[in-house]
């Protein structure tokens, strides 16, 4: 936002027309120049709160935005649901990380994605499913790492393949068939990697080629007939050595010899 970045050389107030003259500058709390309330200065400013919290809530209703996001650090909890409509998006994030949790669900629908960011991180885990539907793919991606496994369901078909990713990491063994038709190669190799081996044969005609060679390494060997031509080189080489190992899986397969019958 245009004019928020403070002047390049350190601003001195004049402390004549401070009102805090007579307390905290005769009792060095704080200094001209360097902590400081009365100037437009982030760090001058941050400085005086630090060693004068007690004034913090006095400036939560400030002119200036940048006081009164400082002084939301500062000042009491109870005193900041006045700033939850904030003017200004940096105070109302400062209030998202210093609000009760009870009072987040107030600020799921700010226009600003950081604040709602800040929410998903740190609503209660019953609320956060009111985020599932963000328009940011990032709050939702904070919602699918946090919600509970068994709520994910709703997350499966989300537009963003990071967000489907976290849910494929998380969401129970059970349920992970759901997904297997995902339009991401990234979703469908965490799947291969999480499903257990009697569900992972619905991959192996997969179109990645590393889905059908994280496939072949799991499932039993008698499944792997139809990844003997695979196209792709260290799929095939991963079959032949499954079923090496598993003489059986080719013998149990094979065709009764007609001369022999």
């Amino acid at each position: 936002m245009p004019g928020r970045k403070s002047p390049v050389s350190t601003p001195v107030a004049d402390c004549s027309l401070c009102r805090f003259r007579g307390k905290t500058l005769l009792m060095g709390r704080c200094m001209p120049g360097d902590t400081c309330v009365f100037v437009e200065s982030g760090r001058q400013i941050d400085r005086f709160f630090r060693v004068n919290p007690a004034y913090a809530e006095m400036y939560l209703h400030d002119s200036f935005w940048e006081r009164r996001a400082i002084a939301v650090r500062y000042a009491p909890q109870k005193s900041l649901t006045s700033l939850i409509n904030d003017e200004d998006e940096v105070v109302r994030r400062a209030v998202a990380y210093r609000l009760p949790q009870s009072l987040l669900p107030q600020l799921i629908d700010d226009p600003d994605r950081e604040v709602r960011m800040t929410v998903a991180d740190r609503i209660a885990p019953e609320d956060l499913e009111k985020l599932a539907n963000d328009p940011d793919y990032i709050v939702r991606l904070t919602v699918a790492r946090r919600l509970s496994p068994g709520r994910l369901f709703r997350l499966i078909h989300d537009n963003d393949a990071e967000v489907r990713k976290a849910v494929a990491e998380r969401l129970p063994v059970v349920s992970l068939g759901l997904m297997v038709h995902d339009n991401a190669p990234e979703v469908r190799r965490i799947l291969a990697e999480r499903m257990s081996p009697e569900d992972a044969v619905t991959l192996l005609n997969d179109p990645d080629w590393v889905v059908r060679y994280t496939v072949a390494k799991r499932v039993v060997p008698a499944a792997l007939d139809c990844l003997l031509n695979d196209p792709e080189p260290d799929v095939r080489a991963a079959v032949r050595e499954r079923l090496t190992s598993h003489p059986q899986a080719i013998l149990g397969n094979e065709k009764p010899d007609k001369k022999n019958a």
